[in-house]
């Protein structure tokens, strides 16, 4: 956290403070000049000396009812819809927004310094690319990106808040649910670099069409200044269009597509990890993936074309992204059991075109050569529902389970009422539909066999990323049981 006053976060917020009574406050300072330089957070189990905890009213919970906790672990302050008796209150008429106020403050006197920001949108793989460009970054210099999918009206700002000093990049993952939101998010935290990756059909029952999404994602690039960076991809033709919706300069990617930083000589491994050859800034890069899917490669463009742009040599930037790896859970998660069965855990997120890419891979791990040889080994696809896609979910659905039987995928076994279409769209010789988490792990446990690749993806609350991590021996929490997909 870059140090601020509490007459700093009263400035920033606009609200007035409500000090503690000094007999409560154990430094004596009055309570405008108490030093906020600890962690920003709206856990109260998160705070530490020097924090601030943001007390938001959500369905389930009042932040303000865990003041006393904050105070406990360590916080000086309280920002809030009203004063808390445990400690000073920043109150504020809404939280949400003051608390991004509060965040593009910071993020100003970080820019002052010196910070660059390289935010993230798309309908998919907006997590994997920060994860990779996080990391490609730290090598260069300090660096903050997002925890898991942080990408939202509050995600965004506790990012943000977590910028130090010394901090030199910072990467934002930006989403939306709505025209505007992105917009929004880029005032909070206005980038020098923006990157689109697609624009799919996730959320599509929420924006009512494609081209709505792509007016949203879209105002990312119209955020930048004329010295920003745009990076597009040129394999999606509505994102190669917001060329023109941008006034900084645009670099494409592409690996369909003709492009400025392009990738050649594609090959899987047993693993599903990719090896190619990066053109671009005249260069030709040798590229070897830690992380397993084609759809990689595309992220792995746009990471290194973001890099560049704020500064890193193509060279350099190609051998940190060979290091990086997964850093968020249930994405493209493979893991080798003991018995030689393969799960690939990809069930944190779905949507059409993260569902395809995902059976796509499963395929892909399948047929490439192992260590040991042999025949191709037998694909087992766990789907469950994809969420928000209004009244083409059946279709959507049904479309999935047809690309399966295309893919000629070994067994279908598709997990809850939501995500029946599967079923009627697949092979009903390889298809089976159960009712929940537990009866698919019965069926799996009783048919898996050594060699088999077994791909669990589904949207977060079909509960699919606990039955994978059950299938692959990973320690379940308190909570993660049987699930109605």
């Amino acid at each position: 956290m870059i140090p601020l006053h509490l007459r700093d976060v009263v400035a920033l917020t606009g609200g007035a403070l409500h000090p503690a009574s000094p007999s409560d406050d154990p430094s004596g300072a009055r309570p405008e000049d108490l030093l906020v330089d600890g962690p920003v957070t709206t856990d109260s189990r998160e705070c530490g000396p020097g924090s601030l905890f943001v007390a938001r009213v959500g369905e389930h919970a009042d932040g303000h009812a865990f003041a006393a906790a904050a105070r406990s672990a360590g916080a000086v302050a309280v920002l809030g819809e009203r004063p808390v008796p445990e400690l000073g209150t920043v109150v504020v008429p809404d939280v949400q927004s003051a608390f991004g106020a509060l965040a593009r403050g910071v993020h100003d006197r970080a820019r002052a310094g010196g910070l660059r920001t390289v935010a993230i949108t798309g309908s998919s793989g907006k997590t994997s690319t920060k994860d990779l460009l996080g990391q490609v970054l730290a090598t260069a210099g300090p660096t903050v990106a997002p925890v898991g999918s942080y990408n939202g009206e509050i995600g965004v700002p506790l990012t943000v808040c977590r910028v130090e000093p010394a901090t030199r990049f910072l990467v934002a993952e930006m989403g939306a649910r709505g025209v505007g939101h992105i917009a929004y998010l880029t005032r909070i935290a206005p980038p020098d670099v923006a990157v689109v990756l697609n624009v799919g059909l996730a959320h599509v029952g929420e924006f009512g069409s494609q081209d709505a999404i792509a007016r949203a994602k879209g105002e990312l690039v119209e955020a930048l200044s004329p010295d920003g960076t745009a990076v597009l991809n040129a394999d999606d033709p509505r994102v190669a269009a917001m060329a023109s919706r941008t006034p900084g300069h645009v670099v494409t990617v592409g690996v369909e597509q003709p492009a400025d930083v392009t990738a050649g000589d594609v090959v899987l491994d047993a693993a599903g990890r990719a090896s190619f050859t990066l053109h671009g800034w005249g260069l030709d890069l040798p590229v070897r993936l830690a992380v397993s899917g084609a759809h990689q490669v595309g992220n792995a463009l746009s990471v290194v074309a973001a890099a560049v742009a704020v500064g890193l040599d193509p060279t350099d930037a190609v051998a940190a992204l060979g290091a990086a790896g997964a850093a968020s859970r249930w994405r493209m998660e493979v893991h080798e059991r003991e018995d030689g069965v393969t799960v690939v855990n990809d069930a944190y997120n779905a949507n059409p075109d993260s569902m395809a890419a995902a059976l796509r891979a499963l395929r892909a791990i399948a047929d490439a050569p192992t260590a040991q040889g042999g025949a191709r080994r037998r694909t087992v696809a766990v789907l469950g529902a994809m969420l928000e896609l209004g009244d083409q979910a059946d279709a959507e659905h049904a479309g999935i389970g047809r690309l399966a039987t295309e893919l000629g995928v070994d067994r279908v076994l598709v997990v809850g009422e939501g995500a029946r279409a599967v079923a009627a769209g697949s092979d009903p010789a390889v298809t089976t539909l159960v009712a929940d988490t537990d009866a698919a792990y019965d069926v799996l446990q009783r048919e898996l066999r050594a060699g088999d690749v077994v791909l669990l993806k589904s949207s977060r609350d079909a509960g699919l990323r606990w039955l994978g991590d059950r299938l692959a021996g990973v320690p379940l929490p308190a909570g993660a049981g049987t699930v109605p997909a």
